[in-house]
């Protein structure tokens, strides 16, 4: 590799923000102070008119809970359904304008041997007619090396040649097997994907129209989940149509995508080089990025139909430390960008998306734990079973309706459906717990490792 080659990046580690915890105990101090002495005072005036027993004031706190909760999770589900049939609608209709730059397809793999080769045949065959591959591989210990040697040099795509490149570099992370592919690249655009990542043949042509706008810097794509026909990766399957793709196209609609997946992300170079690149201070790089992304006054779009297939953990316990690691990374991003919460007029776009990932991965969380012990508590003390079947089947009605309208939009598989009946009672209500375990270790400042699902090379694409 030539001087103009060197990876810079490479070589520097970015520290992680340092915490001010004398400043951030008083702050601590002085809001739940302010909240406990506002209660405190909203009890004292309105004990006077409870005439209520206790247990009648139980049943009312009970309703009254019921609602708010059912209440604040309709207007949820309602608000993110609309913006997404928007998104969905205009991006269907419109028809794209013919624009074909030159694109960098990055590949980082680590231990990526058993699926690398499926991987590339995938995106050889894009229905586009002007990009190359970049394999990063990262100090793989398996064959991941060996097979990508056998992928290197022009391989036949449906317009022309693809080059396929390769990068072989120690053990550094993913963040900085990224950055060197992108600083490797002499394309104004790039697509980073991961090295399981098999994408649909309109993937490119679909995701880099967006990029005809100069304000866009970045596009998310469409994460499906490709190994199914198990219990547990069908349940994934149904989160990410109808717990992340949904948000995310409701996201897109008004520019402001908080994560960007890493299986499937388009950047615009200039808006990588504004952003200071991929960081390895955080579990979850990608969100990381997006966000500073975002700070630097970049416009982010989604785009449904530049699909990626992804493997997702077949065994409960690789799901959990999945999204344990997950949640600490999406914490850990939060904090680093914690000046955006405090101080709106630094990026008002920011602020929200903060606020909203705080929301998701702190409040909503502890809402559904707290909201399921609440109920259960009070069904077995005061023998409310109406009240909890109400709210179990409130929930699930509510699950259904949702699942049958992302499934109808998106031409998804009829037999997920069924799967909605255990969607949030049980399966979401364990990630939840999963995510709450996540903050609070997060919070001591309990060490962890990075870890790695590892790929076991099954199933195909699911063709619509």
């Amino acid at each position: 590799m030539n001087e103009r080659h060197q990876i810079l990046l490479d070589n520097q580690e970015i520290e992680p923000p340092k915490r001010n915890e004398e400043k951030e105990k008083i702050r601590m101090m002085i809001v739940s102070g302010s909240l406990a002495v506002f209660f405190f005072i909203v009890i004292i005036l309105t004990l006077p008119y409870t005439v209520l027993s206790f247990s009648g004031l139980v049943v009312y706190a009970s309703l009254v809970a019921l609602m708010l909760f059912l209440f604040q999770l309709l207007f949820r589900y309602f608000s993110i359904m609309i913006l997404a049939y928007l998104q969905i609608t205009k991006y269907t209709v419109e028809e794209p304008e013919p624009f074909y730059p030159f694109i960098s397809i990055i590949m980082p793999v680590y231990n990526e041997g058993i699926v690398l080769k499926d991987s590339v045949e995938s995106i050889v065959n894009l229905d586009y007619p002007n990009y190359e591959i970049i394999i990063v591989n990262d100090g793989s210990t398996d064959n991941t090396l060996e097979v990508a040697e056998t992928l290197v040099g022009y391989r036949q795509g449906a317009y022309s040649l693809v080059k396929v490149s390769l990068i072989n570099k120690p053990n550094g992370g993913k963040s900085k097997a990224l950055n060197a592919g992108i600083q490797y690249s002499e394309a104004e655009f790039v697509l980073c994907v991961d090295g399981d990542s098999q994408l649909s043949t309109e993937s490119l042509r679909m995701g880099i129209r967006h990029f005809v706008d100069p304000a866009i810097g970045a596009v998310a794509g469409y994460v499906k989940v490709m190994n199914r026909k198990k219990f547990l990766s069908d349940l994934q399957a149904l989160e990410y149509i109808e717990g992340l793709n949904l948000a995310r196209s409701a996201q897109g609609f008004l520019k402001m995508v908080n994560i960007i997946p890493g299986t499937i992300g388009f950047f615009r170079k200039r808006a990588l080089h504004d952003a200071g690149y991929y960081s390895s201070d955080t579990f979850a790089e990608d969100a990381d990025l997006t966000l500073k992304v975002l700070a630097k006054g970049w416009k982010i779009g989604y785009e449904p139909a530049a699909i990626s297939y992804t493997e997702a953990p077949i065994k409960l316990h690789q799901l959990l430390k999945q999204r344990y690691r997950w949640t600490r990374g999406i914490l850990q991003a939060i904090r680093k960008h914690k000046k955006h919460i405090v101080n709106p007029t630094l990026n008002f776009n920011n602020t929200i998306i903060l606020w909203s990932m705080a929301f998701e991965a702190l409040v909503w969380p502890a809402m559904n734990i707290f909201g399921n012990l609440f109920f259960i508590f009070v069904g077995l003390v005061y023998g409310l079973t109406s009240l909890i079947s109400f709210w179990w089947m409130g929930i699930t009605i509510l699950d259904v309706m949702a699942a049958l309208y992302c499934i109808s939009v998106e031409r998804e598989e009829v037999r997920l459906i069924p799967y909605s009946l255990f969607y949030r009672i049980v399966f979401i209500l364990v990630i939840d717990v999963t995510k709450a375990m996540a903050t609070i270790e997060e919070f001591l400042g309990i060490e962890m490792n990075w870890g790695k699902l590892d790929r076991l090379g099954l199933g195909q694409p699911i063709k619509k």
